[in-house]
């Protein structure tokens, strides 16, 4: 990664710009063009670097629920198992982690029978059963950002 594409990562995990010219708005605030700025934030989605760009939001202030689910996924379904979760627009993380519950991810819907049926569907579709399927029932929000 060169120094633009560090610059940009740092100004965009939370203060992207709310507007309606907002790679115009970050070319600005970095000395760069909006063409530059669009460039590196296609490329670097392309290479895996951005995973998305979107909004967080507050589920319980949208009247959503959010859980924390878990599977064991064995090795050679793992890619699968988990291009069909990510297919859900309100899985906002996927992790892989070293341990018998390899897989977590967590859900936010209109409410828990959408999601129950989400996870239903996804257990039929891969074969893996969603293990674990912990309810929110009090948000802490933890700003992070990550120096690049």
């Amino acid at each position: 990664m060169n120094p633009t594409d560090r610059k940009i990562l740092n100004e965009i995990q939370s203060d992207f710009p709310i507007t309606p010219s907002p790679y115009h708005e970050l070319g600005r605030r970095l000395n760069l063009t909006e063409e530059e700025v669009l460039s590196a934030v296609r490329r670097l989605k392309e290479e895996g670097v951005i995973r998305r760009i979107g909004g967080n939001f507050q589920s319980s202030r949208l009247n959503f629920v959010s859980t924390l689910c878990a599977a064991k996924v064995p090795e050679e379904y793992i890619d699968r198992f988990v291009r069909v979760v990510n297919r859900y627009p309100g899985v906002t993380h996927n992790y892989l982690r070293n341990n018998v519950y390899n897989i977590w991810f967590t859900f936010i819907a209109e409410n828990m029978d959408f999601i129950d049926n989400a996870l239903n569907t996804i257990s039929e579709e891969t074969g893996v059963q969603v293990i674990l399927n912990l309810p929110a029932i009090k948000m802490f929000k933890i700003k992070v950002d990550f120096e690049v």
